[in-house]
């Protein structure tokens, strides 16, 4: 007996481990079973592809959205400081002849601060709308009253104490309005 391993029966020349016996009764492959694996394999494939897809697609409008709305609490801030620039030009007296140059001046001025302020908010998606006149939208309004018109139709904003705000379309602060409802006067007729 000899003790190389080529010479023994049952063990492969290039390894110690004995040689895998030739399957008896193995089944042979046939041509459809191997084209249905690669359909499989492929259907994987391409659903694998439409999902990274949509991840992609679904990451890419996530930072999107966050690149465009990430200042809304910034800009609300900002929008109050607005209101209140308005607020305060509103609450200085008319214009009257003979008023003092300061007066004047100081009116001009504040109404230039605020155009340009507002201009500044335009230019980064801050957009304010005044609804007057408009059909009441509780999506941008808030109905703070509602009083019989004559001259308006009902649902319509008679007067907007404050207007709606939006950040890129997103409403920031909606407007607070006075509503038009049907005049009693039409109702009792």
């Amino acid at each position: 007996m000899s003790t190389d391993p080529i010479s023994e029966p049952g063990l492969d020349p290039d390894s110690s481990a004995p040689a895998a016996e030739p399957a008896a009764e193995a089944e042979p492959v046939t041509i459809e079973q191997i084209t249905r694996e690669r359909d499989e394999m492929r259907d994987r494939w391409m659903r694998a592809e439409a999902e990274m897809a949509n991840v992609r697609t679904r990451a890419k409008r996530d930072v999107d959205d966050t690149r465009q709305y990430a200042v809304q609490k910034f800009a609300t801030d900002v929008v109050e400081a607005a209101e209140n620039l308005r607020r305060g030009i509103t609450s200085l007296p008319a214009t009257e002849a003979g008023e003092p140059d300061i007066v004047t001046k100081l009116r001009e001025g504040l109404e230039g601060v605020e155009r340009n302020f507002v201009g500044i908010l335009e230019r980064h998606g801050i957009k304010r709308t005044d609804p007057t006149g408009q059909p009441y939208d509780a999506n941008f309004h808030q109905a703070m009253s509602e009083q019989p018109s004559a001259e308006h139709e009902p649902g319509t904003v008679m007067q907007a104490w404050t207007q709606a705000w939006t950040l890129n379309g997103r409403l920031l602060k909606p407007a607070m309005v006075v509503v038009a409802k049907r005049d009693s006067q039409d109702a009792a007729s």
